[in-house]
């Protein structure tokens, strides 16, 4: 979607040759011998702990003279009465004791809720999947809970020659047209923001939590343009509006339409769009950043040319060393983080551990993540769980055992066009250090020695 992708401002990342040897097997073998060891060690002091665990109910269980049976283990009172009844008057909740797993606010970071954001916990996440409920959100005006039976999409056009004619759709005809559901990564473009000059945040959740992951519902934008009747070889734009009191607008290049990856979504994991994720519709750019996929969308103007809007031509840009602003650069390029161990997690012993994490690009699929514990002087590659889609988030883990002296862990993903993530000082020769937006840059995570994890950066 940049302007300037074959430059290299656009492609920082693509400044790094892959080694051409990455499968380093000695070391894999050595490693997973240590694993081997380190799962002993740890089994081993599991059933330790679990026999004086059981101890302890033993002792308790003799009670007073005359009653009980010393040699008979008491069940928990949730092992012998009934439990609660089936949930029929409300929506489904986590357990009371995962009650700190939510989405959090950065205080300070904006002047108004209302124009802020909340970031998705990623240290406490599985798979790939962000649940609807902790999905990120970022709002420019606040959100809405719009009446579906009221809410219109318009399809009109800059120029009259570039379409047949406009359209207006209700929800209800929307939701009768053929679907599609997708996985697909949404990331905002100031993702990692707060990294680019030092270290500002302490965990995982602040440094990349504007990134989830879901499966989106909806119908191809290509398929409500051909009903319009649109002209692709004069309509070469297409600008999306939204309904909330911002008017977010945004530029889409129509080769990303034609290509029937664009659509209008309705659904999100299984479910309606919750309204902070713009119900009751919204547009899905996958592997472009955040803003473009605009909320409450109420309408699609197709075009000749790049509209130039507010968020487009002062926000959302890059300002290069040369005091040039790079605009249009919304592709979100390829990048990692390890999620565990990560900042302000504790390693409460030395031994086996799965480091793992998540890795996505915005142009295609995810091919390898290499992961480091010495800071980047020796890379291992790790294994990438299934299912690996486009432009969606990858899960990868490896095997590491801890031998209590100070770690360093990053981790470095190439996508299946050969672009490498770059380092700081990589991405900071081509883009500088006063930029906000499209960071992907490697993470780092010191392990000390008393198992504390924190966030550093190194060059």
């Amino acid at each position: 979607m940049s302007t300037d992708d074959k430059s290299g401002a656009a492609t920082p990342g693509r400044l790094i040759k892959a080694p051409e040897n990455f499968l380093d097997r000695d070391g894999i073998r050595q490693v997973f011998a240590e694993a081997k060891a380190g799962r002993r060690g740890f089994i081993r002091s599991a059933f330790a702990a679990a026999g004086a665990a059981a101890a302890a109910p033993l002792a308790l269980a003799q009670g007073p003279v005359g009653e009980g049976d010393p040699n008979i283990l008491q069940l928990p009172e949730h092992s012998k009465g009934l439990g609660q009844p089936v949930v029929t008057d409300g929506y489904g909740k986590p357990s009371k004791y995962e009650a700190n797993v939510q989405r959090r606010q950065s205080p300070g970071l904006t002047q108004t809720a209302q124009a802020s954001v909340s970031f998705a916990p990623l240290q406490s996440l599985f798979g790939i999947v962000t649940p609807s409920g902790l999905h990120f959100e970022r709002h420019h005006q606040g959100w809405w809970d719009i009446d579906p039976s009221k809410h219109r999409l318009m399809i009109n056009g800059s120029e009259p020659a570039l379409l047949k004619k406009s359209m207006v759709f209700t929800m209800d005809e929307l939701m009768r047209l053929p679907s599609v559901s997708r996985f697909h990564f949404i990331e905002c473009g100031a993702n990692t923001g707060m990294e680019w000059g030092n270290v500002a945040v302490p965990t995982v959740q602040y440094s990349h939590g504007m990134l989830s992951c879901s499966e989106f519902t909806g119908v191809p934008l290509r398929v409500l343009l051909d009903l319009a009747g649109v002209d692709y070889k004069k309509a070469r734009y297409v600008l999306a509006e939204g309904a909330d009191g911002s008017s977010m607008t945004r530029t889409i290049p129509m080769e990303l339409v034609e290509s029937g990856e664009v659509f209008v979504a309705y659904g999100q994991n299984g479910e309606m769009l919750r309204p902070e994720q713009g119900y009751p519709l919204r547009l899905v750019v996958p592997g472009v950043q955040g803003v473009s996929w605009v909320k409450y969308l109420r309408r699609i103007e197709v075009g000749d040319k790049p509209y130039a809007a507010k968020d487009e031509a002062v926000h959302y840009i890059d300002l290069l060393p040369s005091g040039q602003h790079r605009q249009y650069s919304s592709t979100q390029e390829c990048k990692s983080v390890v999620t565990t161990p990560s900042g302000g997690q504790v390693l409460l012993d030395k031994g086996f551990y799965n480091i793992s994490g998540l890795a996505w690009s915005g142009r295609g699929k995810v091919k390898r993540v290499d992961v480091s514990v010495d800071g980047g002087r020796n890379w291992r590659t790790a294994r990438l769980e299934g299912p690996v889609m486009s432009k969606c988030l990858t899960r990868f883990n490896i095997d590491w055992v801890w031998d209590g002296k100070p770690a360093l862990i990053q981790s470095r993903a190439m996508d299946e066009t050969g672009y490498v993530q770059p380092n700081y000082r990589q991405l900071r020769e081509v883009r500088g250090t006063r930029s906000i937006y499209h960071n992907n840059a490697i993470q780092t995570w010191l392990v000390q020695e008393d198992g504390e994890v924190k966030n550093v950066q190194l060059s």
